[in-house]
């Protein structure tokens, strides 16, 4: 199965780190996405989109994201089925966020700290020395099937 979601767009509303009564910590927070297409004469749309983060990526979004701050998400839908107070039968989608990244210009987030090298994914570092490991891989020597 597949459950993939990647967005990019600016947050509607300051978000607010929680607790949950275990320690772990929460945000929930929604992203304005406009629309890729735009109806001859109307404006354009925007959906707005509920996402929560959990642990160390929600306490990173509090320290590091503002209202109106870029932001771009990959993660997944997550649905779930309530009552309402009035007995109705509910569903709520979500976007549980499992990485989030910045966007923008540093003016655009509002923010002049620098994240903590923690929240960082270090980039693949490549040297030309390392080319001995593709020759073990490719076998020149094999006609082609083709």
């Amino acid at each position: 199965m597949l459950n993939m979601v990647a967005l990019m767009g600016r947050l509607t509303y300051e978000p607010e780190l929680k607790t949950t009564p275990s320690g772990v910590s929460v945000i929930r927070f929604q992203v304005a996405c406009d629309r890729s297409y735009q109806s001859q004469g109307q404006e354009r749309q925007a959906d707005f989109i509920d996402c929560v983060a959990w642990r160390q990526r929600a306490e990173f979004i509090s320290r590091f994201f503002h209202k109106g701050s870029m932001i771009a998400i990959e993660g997944s839908i997550q649905t779930q089925n309530y009552t309402d107070k009035n007995g109705n039968n509910r569903k709520s989608v979500e976007v549980v966020a499992n990485n989030v990244s910045f966007c923008g210009s540093k003016a655009d987030s509002g923010t002049s700290a620098a994240p903590s090298q923690e929240f960082i994914q270090p980039a693949p570092s490549y040297s030309s020395a390392g080319t001995s490991d593709f020759e073990e891989i490719v076998d020149d020597d094999d006609d082609l099937p083709f």
